[in-house]
């Protein structure tokens, strides 16, 4: 493998600059028209290994302790029937653990059968990398005491706040939407390393609005925002989020940040790619901008 192409693979700083320069896409203009900024977080606002190292590990090693402790509380209850209903549904899928029925009035040994599939099923789930409603519902309500109790601090990326700043400051607005639970996208930004960030957001969708990799989803947070899929840009690390936000009209670019997954050859070609939101500053408003295109014409 030669030089050129080993540091096109480890995506090192002196590469990504040059692609910018050469590439065909001129990011100068990505947020021209833009009236809202829709937010990924893993591999985009939040570092990977935050995620996969401190947040999934946390689930792994608290779940039993969660479950036991929480038992009998309704929305662990809520949570089980979530996890167990989604069971049903995977039951066809190669290594699903089923998860019986059961009330909060069973027998111990009842009660520690179920309890333990629970587990089985979370972590199942967890080693699929599975994004389904159910599993992030139960991270969310794990992760919530974590934070409060100072155990988590949410990651945040030095350059993603003064970013979000000037967006705002220019009359945009700016929505996250992650596989994570709204809750677990709240507590992150809330109890994060630069203090509680929620303010400088005007909503957030998960799961329940759709998968991140289908069009649709993006055409409700289209229509749940108010505003044209063209005047929205979708940031993203994952290139299988990227095609359907395109696919429904939205501007999308991609995100390059240490340990998320290379980009192909075709992926450069395709999409407007940034390493980080600085190169995303703008002093000119949205109504402004679209207000030039139309003098130009």
């Amino acid at each position: 493998m030669s030089d050129r192409r080993l540091r096109r693979r480890q995506g090192t700083a002196g590469t990504d600059n040059k692609r910018r320069a050469d590439g065909p896409h001129d990011i100068s203009g990505l947020l021209d028209g833009v009236s809202v900024v829709l937010l990924d977080i893993e591999g985009t606002t939040t570092p990977i290994t935050f995620v996969k190292d401190e947040l999934f590990p946390y689930v792994r090693s608290h779940v039993r302790q969660h479950l036991e402790e929480h038992w009998k509380e309704e929305e662990c209850q809520e949570d089980i029937a979530a996890l167990r209903k989604q069971a049903k549904e995977d039951k066809e899928m190669d290594g699903v653990v089923l998860i019986p029925e059961c009330t909060t009035d069973d027998d111990e040994e009842t009660r520690r059968k179920v309890l333990s599939a629970v587990v089985d099923n979370v972590l199942w789930n967890m080693d699929a990398d599975r994004k389904v409603t159910a599993l992030k519902q139960l991270q969310g309500h794990m992760w919530r005491a974590a934070y409060q109790t100072g155990k988590i601090k949410g990651e945040v990326y030095p350059d993603v706040v003064p970013a979000i700043r000037g967006w705002l400051e220019t009359g945009r607005q700016v929505y996250i939407y992650s596989s994570g639970s709204v809750e677990a996208q709240k507590l992150l930004f809330g109890f994060s390393t630069e203090g509680d960030l929620l303010e400088l957001f005007s909503g957030h969708f998960d799961t329940t609005t759709g998968l991140k990799v289908e069009t649709e989803s993006y055409r409700r947070i289209a229509k749940a925002v108010g505003c044209d899929p063209a005047n929205i840009l979708f940031l993203t690390d994952v290139v299988r989020e990227a095609k359907p936000s395109r696919e429904a009209g939205m501007k999308t670019c991609l995100t390059v940040r240490p340990g998320n997954a290379p980009l192909t050859e075709e992926d450069w070609a395709n999409y407007p790619v940034i390493k980080s939101f600085s190169e995303l500053a703008c002093n000119v408003s949205p109504t402004k901008m679209r207000s030039r295109g139309k003098a130009a014409t």
